[in-house]
């Protein structure tokens, strides 16, 4: 379940901060960290399906499991220290779990169509990106929706348990329509507590920087998860 600092909500778009660091410079950094760490999740991941290694790979006994608790420990670490390990640390470890997660996702090459996994990306760029700019722009504050979102994960939680047990058609459809919703608005939500984290952290260059990278896997994780979604809903199985 994702981790989020409390911050009184507000305006605040000083044209410096941090040693001149203004809001949109920081926005935009931010993004860029989280647009890097997509692209050695993905090149990664074609590149071990490309290449065949992903079926040696997943031979290895016990790997997906052992791949999931490695990367729930790095996102455990970067959020629960971020106060207190350096900002070349909380780069290493963002980077760490877009390494891991790109093994993972080598497997989607392989069990859905090339094209649909390039069709449902554009997808996702697209509603990310229309979410993420209302985040930006919007005067709601949107940390009224944090009960919804929670309520939203544990939903999603409890269905995908029941879905491991049963497998129920219409249950999968209601579960990936709200798994989109719900990521959705936490790319809004997200994007709006950088701004929040420019006001909370601008008499701090070190904790900026490192608030940014943590930013910056938030967004990734709500691209990821609504890239997967979005791929369950509308994705084709592939014939290998």
């Amino acid at each position: 379940m994702q981790q989020y600092n409390s911050f009184n909500p507000g305006e605040f778009d000083s044209s410096y901060a941090a040693g001149g660091l203004t809001l949109n410079r920081y926005i935009s950094r931010t993004f860029g960290w989280m647009f890097l760490g997509l692209l050695v999740t993905f090149a990664l991941g074609w590149y071990m399906a490309a290449s065949g290694m992903v079926f040696r790979l997943f031979t290895i006994p016990y790997l997906p499991m052992v791949l999931l608790v490695a990367e729930v420990l790095v996102v455990l670490v970067l959020s629960t220290r971020i106060h207190k390990q350096s900002v070349n640390v909380s780069r290493i470890l963002f980077f760490t779990y877009a390494i891991l997660n790109g093994l993972v996702f080598s497997a989607y090459f392989v069990i859905f169509d090339v094209a649909a996994v390039i069709l449902v990306f554009g997808l996702t760029a697209l509603f990310f990106g229309a979410f993420a700019l209302y985040g930006r722009f919007t005067h709601t504050d949107l940390s009224r929706l944090r009960p919804f979102l929670i309520g939203g994960l544990l939903f999603l939680l409890v269905s995908g348990l029941i879905l491991m047990l049963f497998n129920i058609s219409a249950l999968e459809r209601i579960v990936c329509m709200v798994g989109i919703v719900l990521f959705l608005c936490y790319t809004a939500y997200d994007t709006q507590m950088i701004r929040k984290n420019y006001q909370y952290f601008s008499h701090d260059v070190a904790l900026l920087e490192r608030a940014s990278i943590y930013s910056a896997l938030q967004l990734y994780l709500d691209f990821i998860n609504l890239f997967l979604y979005l791929l369950r809903f509308l994705g084709s199985r592939s014939r290998n």
